[in-house]
């Protein structure tokens, strides 16, 4: 039997999943949005977090949502994979290889997809 408080849980569990940023400012009192304070642009500011995050390894509902304020601020393709290839060195090849299929989602490039397509020797089929 699932109780009220169950499902308070499974609610507060999945809203942090989703990166849901209603909740996590009400909840846990954390200001997400710092743009003015941090004295960079939209788009700097933006690019900075996808760094973090991608140190972090961070979920992927976190790259989708960066990712999406960095389009938003109008940062390009380029710029995106640029961050990611800017903080290999500090972070590892490792976390870098990890973050890499993530970051590719949240720009809309299904990597697992594209390499089904691949023949043994990396040629498309």
């Amino acid at each position: 039997m699932v109780t009220h408080q169950d499902r308070v849980h499974r609610e507060r569990l999945r809203s942090l999943a989703v990166n849901d940023h209603d909740f996590i400012e009400s909840v846990l009192a954390i200001r997400l949005e710092n743009v003015e304070s941090s004295g960079l642009d939209p788009k700097t500011h933006a690019l900075v977090r996808l760094g973090a995050l991608l140190a972090l390894d961070a979920a992927p509902a976190s790259y989708q949502w960066v990712v999406g304020a960095a389009f938003a601020s109008g940062a390009t393709l380029e710029e995106i994979v640029g961050v990611l290839i800017a903080v290999a060195p500090t972070v590892g090849v490792a976390r870098v290889v990890s973050a890499a299929p993530e970051l590719a989602l949240a720009v809309g490039y299904d990597i697992d997809k594209a390499l089904e397509r691949l023949d043994d020797e990396g040629n498309q089929l």
